[in-house]
This record gives C-alpha cells, sequence and structure tokens, in this order.
C-alpha cells in the first residue's frame, strides 16, 4: 500500500518558505527545557541549530517573533523565574516581540496573529521545544488561520512519553509529531539549510 499526504491530496504546495520572505517564530526555548523534569532529549543540539536558524533569519531581514509559555509562578514555566526564561542562546535582540502564551498553540489568546500579519508575510518558519507539543500546535494554528508554515526539523526537540504500549522514546514522538504537521499543516525541512 503506497501512503500519501492530506496536502498532496488537497494540491498543497511543498515548497518551503524562504527566510526572507518569512515570519520566524521561535517556540518556547525556555531554559525549563533544558534541565530539571522537563529536560528534553537532545535539547543542545536542536538549540545550536536554532541559533542559526535565528543568525540566518536576521541576516536576511525576516521578522522574528520568539514565544513563551507562562505556566506561573512556581512552575518550571515561570517566565519570571530563570528557569522559564528563554535560553541565551537564542535570546531575543531589541526590535523583537516576545508573545506569551498560557496553551501549545501560540495563537490562542496572544496577539502572534497580529504580529504575523503585522509583518506582511503568509508564510511562516516555525521551530522550537516541544515538536509534539507547542511547535505541532502553533503550526497547525498557523495553518488553520490561513498561513504557509514550514518547521525546521533539526531545531525542534521533545521527550519521550508513556503510552498504551509502553514507553515511546523522544525520537519516535519528534518523527511522529514531524509526520503529523507534513501530512497536512505545513511543509518540514531537516534544517535551516534547506531554507533559501
Amino acid at each position: 500500500m503506497s501512503t500519501t499526504t492530506l496536502r498532496a491530496l488537497n494540491g498543497l504546495d511543498e515548497t518551503p518558505a524562504s527566510l526572507a520572505a518569512a515570519t520566524l517564530i521561535m517556540v518556547d526555548y525556555q531554559n525549563t527545557y533544558t534541565r530539571g523534569v522537563m529536560e528534553l532529549d537532545g535539547w543542545q543540539p536542536a538549540l545550536d541549530a536554532a541559533a542559526a536558524l535565528l543568525a540566518r533569519a536576521r541576516e536576511a531581514g525576516a521578522t522574528v517573533i520568539h514565544v513563551v509559555n507562562d505556566g506561573g509562578e512556581g512552575t518550571p514555566y515561570d517566565i519570571r523565574a530563570e528557569i522559564g526564561r528563554i535560553h541565551p542562546a537564542v535570546a531575543p535582540v531589541e526590535g523583537e516581540a516576545v508573545v506569551v502564551k498560557q496553551v501549545p498553540d501560540g495563537f490562542v489568546g496572544t496577539d502572534l496573529g497580529e504580529r504575523v500579519d503585522a509583518a506582511g508575510t503568509k508564510d511562516v518558519v516555525v521551530a522550537g521545544f516541544m515538536t509534539h507539543m507547542c511547535v505541532a500546535f502553533t503550526a497547525a494554528g498557523a495553518f488553520l488561520r490561513g498561513n504557509r508554515p514550514t518547521v525546521v526539523a533539526d531545531a525542534c526537540a521533545t521527550r519521550a512519553l508513556p503510552s498504551v504500549g509502553g514507553e515511546l522514546s523522544a525520537a519516535r514522538i519528534h518523527d511522529g509529531a514531524l509526520a503529523t504537521i507534513a501530512d497536512l499543516y505545513g511543509v518540514v525541512v531537516p534544517s535551516h539549510a534547506s531554507l533559501d
């Protein structure tokens, strides 16, 4: 049996975004995911890839928007504490917006959509932590509002999860999330090197 995607069945464009003509959405690159209970498998190489992606986007003159999750005081997502801050390797510079969310989809209950619209680009490039959660939901949210998401695989990471059949490795969760995105919501590229 051959496989096809919903994107193919719907005739959706498979061309990745061009950095110069896209808005880069950096999702939840918080210290939360680099240590402790929420430490992700492979976070360091993903963070290194994210830093390279961010540098290229800045060089290309792309609009960059950082998204963070605020879980409130005393949680690993407390943006007022060091644990919840954006990692220094991908910290915002002057002129780059930071959008604070409280659910996995960065577009829900925030002004992310208005900021993307103000940038004047339909294409968005999405990367971040965790692949199966806030990256996947934000990519889906972008698609559902009419944007064209491209997700950069090596700049994303996640963690192992329990399942009815036993624990699923972080690699399987990561690959499954990317396959879900690529089935309908967006184009998935291996790395920033795949983007013009």
